[in-house]
């Protein structure tokens, strides 16, 4: 069973026209129940995805900005102030874990680089080099390798670093730890290989509300099929002739 149980509205929405409370999936309140150890959320830009992550990793002790309760960088003020009307429900509640955030991964690796240049063994941890010393994807998948053992894990876009063939060697890591018992993963996502992890929850935000949607129900999973099915068919949308 997963850690964290669920996410419940517990206050009137005091001020529902300014940010995030105007954001429209929130505007009926959130009542949100998990029950598997992999749970997607889905949604256009802007439809509340990332913000309601940072609440969950505020709620943990993350840095909001990309880490872990031990990680203490700031780039740039980003959580909103969703978290104070909301109530996180634990069996049991746990500390550990990391939010990664594919925008502010660079901050973080450097900040990983600040500190080894006094503790050099502290690359041991990330795969044995530099963040900064990898590819984005390599990078991505040793601090995964290395870093995730037990735990909440809270990823913002992971696609953003990662080609479509690590994208599947992402989904076997993925299950060896979850299938585990010991971590559960929060994903907000773009990826239609990502999201077809077999027997995951996905939650969509693009209506008035978050609720749970099937694999093929997605937009990105039947945008993706009609694309490659009639790639022809768009570019005459997309490109209309001028004659």
């Amino acid at each position: 069973m997963p850690f964290l149980n669920s996410i419940q509205t517990v206050e009137n929405i005091a001020k529902p026209h300014k940010y995030p409370f105007n954001i429209p999936a929130f505007s009926e309140g959130i009542n949100i129940e998990f029950s598997k150890n992999v749970t997607f959320f889905v949604g256009e830009n802007g439809s509340g995805k990332s913000t309601l992550l940072e609440a969950i990793a505020e709620n943990c002790g993350f840095n909001v900005s990309g880490g872990n309760r031990n990680h203490n960088y700031q780039y740039h003020k980003t959580e909103s102030n969703l978290g104070t009307i909301l109530k996180f429900s634990w069996f049991p509640k746990v500390t550990d874990g990391f939010l990664m955030r594919a925008e502010s991964f660079f901050n973080f690796a450097t900040y990983i680089d600040d500190l080894a240049s006094e503790e050099p063994d502290l690359y041991n941890v990330y795969g044995g080099k530099s963040l900064h010393g990898q590819s984005h994807g390599e990078a991505f998948l040793a601090l995964f390798k290395n870093r995730f053992k037990k735990g909440i894990y809270l990823l913002d876009e992971p696609e953003a670093a990662l080609s479509p063939k690590r994208q599947l060697s992402f989904l076997v890591l993925i299950h060896e730890l979850e299938k585990s018992g010991n971590a559960q993963f929060i994903i907000a996502t773009h990826s239609p290989i990502i999201l077809s992890y077999p027997e995951a929850d996905i939650l969509s935000f693009d209506q008035n509300h978050i609720k749970k949607i099937h694999y093929e129900e997605t937009e990105h999973y039947q945008i993706t099929k009609d694309f490659l099915m009639n790639p022809d068919l768009f570019y005459k949308h997309l490109f209309p002739s001028n004659e």
